[in-house]
């Protein structure tokens, strides 16, 4: 361990030092605000509160929980925008607190779940284990590989899938939009899950049509059933890692390669290469982090993938990396109103 020499240690004397010092703090404690979102989608306090400002003892009634330690929890999700507390006690919901509301459209309760349950928390707190191996924590921690312990688990499975699509129901139609997709073809929405962005592309362009691919597990709950997209579709399991449906206009991997190492994702993306047609695309929806320190959504990401399976967030020059081994060239990238951005690929 380095032994830094005292004209480097920080002046304790001044103002910005000690808000520095006091931020570092606050950001040890994050996990307690993890904690107090998963309390709060748990015991539906924004749904309570979406009908109007309640306090903390009219909530606890209702929840069935203690009232001090309940307006503690509300006090300090107030502070984060979460909730806000007006000069009665009474708490009410911030235009943040309404995605913690159960069905409303774009709700992320699932997500939250899915974020701050054990699978998440556990692999986190072993960072370091992670970081002194080089090597996902999450077997350590679990006994197994992140996929194959959701495999074998029912219950984890359906809080990932869940989780999963709530995070990226807000994500599917802004995509959808951003992306010229042609008029007429083949979509294929490669380890697409249910079908949520699938389905916003089709609903936007009626001379499509389009195939979800995934493990069966994933298929089961799937949104595209509807009058509206009759006959335009058809969900197909298989192993991305084999072989995709062959004749694709345009095949989306949305939230799928940062799952996977180099080798695996070379794997996917030159399965979507051998059934790519003619003049037909590869694009792949991620969050993209740029070079530097300015805060990016995919840098969290990355920490998190980190400890949890092999892959890993990736910059435009690592997507190109990639492609030119699976037989492809990057052609250009689109950002979104999201954290993700669209890469395409072609062939090259």
């Amino acid at each position: 361990m380095d032994t830094q020499n005292p004209i480097d240690h920080p002046d304790l004397s001044d103002a910005a030092a000690h808000a520095a010092a006091a931020h570092l703090i606050e950001q040890s404690l994050g996990h307690l605000y993890s904690a107090a979102l998963r309390t709060a989608v748990l015991h539906h306090l924004a749904d309570h509160v979406a009908g109007g400002p309640r306090t903390a003892s009219e909530l606890a009634r209702r929840t069935g929980t203690d009232a001090g330690a309940l307006r503690r929890t509300l006090r300090y999700l107030a502070t984060r925008g979460v909730f806000r507390e007006d000069d009665n006690g009474a708490f009410h919901l911030t235009p943040a607190g309404q995605f913690l509301r159960t069905g409303v459209p774009g709700s992320l309760r699932d997500a939250v779940l899915m974020l701050t349950d054990d699978i998440f928390v556990r692999s986190s707190g072993a960072l370091d284990e992670t970081v002194r191996t080089g090597a996902p924590a999450f077997p350590k921690v679990f006994g197994a590989p992140f996929f194959e312990y959701l495999r074998g688990d029912d219950a984890t499975r359906e809080l990932f899938d869940t989780g999963m699509a709530a995070f990226s129901e807000p994500l599917d139609d802004l995509v959808a939009g951003a992306y010229p997709f042609p008029e007429h073809g083949i979509v294929v929405d490669v380890g697409g899950g249910r079908g949520g962005l699938l389905r916003q592309v089709l609903l936007r362009h009626p001379g499509l049509s389009g195939v979800l691919f995934d493990q069966a597990p994933a298929l089961r709950e799937h949104v595209l059933e509807g009058v509206e997209l009759a006959g335009r579709w058809r969900a197909e399991p298989g192993d991305f890692f084999t072989a995709v449906p062959d004749g694709g206009d345009v095949y989306v991997l949305k939230h799928v390669l940062h799952d996977w190492d180099d080798g695996a994702a070379v794997r996917i993306l030159s399965a979507c290469r051998r059934g790519l047609a003619p003049e037909g695309k590869v694009l792949v929806v991620d969050s993209v982090p740029e070079p530097g320190n300015d805060p990016h959504p995919g840098k969290t990401l990355d920490v998190a993938m980190m400890t949890l399976v092999t892959g890993r967030a990736r910059g435009p020059k690592d997507l190109d990396v990639l492609f030119a081994r699976a037989g492809l060239r990057r052609s250009r990238m689109l950002p979104t109103p999201t954290f993700a951005s669209i890469v395409e690929a072609v062939a090259a």
